[in-house]
């Protein structure tokens, strides 16, 4: 028994350099909830990914000084500023989500059933 707890506990680093155990719920946690945070951060990053490319353009062309260049800036802008908005929501969505599956998660751990 108490290896099974100690199996499913953690223990993480605090602010202070302290160590913290915390409650796992297995070595890989809820599917559940993991798998979709995992594709939801991953959609993320690949804005912000682009993002950055465009932002290195913007750079690129505003040093280059050539008019035409300068035009392409503000199609480029208007996409980066898209893309901020698009990541707003998307991390806002990623809370949502994230908050529902916990509920449930812990919703069906008091009732005795699994997430599965």
């Amino acid at each position: 028994m108490d290896e099974e707890v100690n199996r499913r506990r953690r223990k993480t680093p605090t602010d202070n350099g302290a160590e913290e155990v915390e409650e796992a719920e297995g070595e890989e946690g809820d599917p559940a909830i993991w798998g979709p945070l995992d594709k939801n951060l991953r959609q993320v990053q690949s804005v912000l990914d682009r993002n950055r490319v465009l932002i290195q353009q913007v750079n690129d062309n505003h040093q280059s000084k050539i008019p035409e260049n300068m035009v392409k800036n503000v199609a480029l802008i208007r996409e980066i500023n898209d893309n901020v908005s698009r990541v707003i929501r998307m991390y806002s969505d990623l809370a949502g989500d994230l908050s529902r599956a916990f509920h449930r998660s812990r919703k069906g751990a008091a009732n005795g059933t699994s997430s599965d």
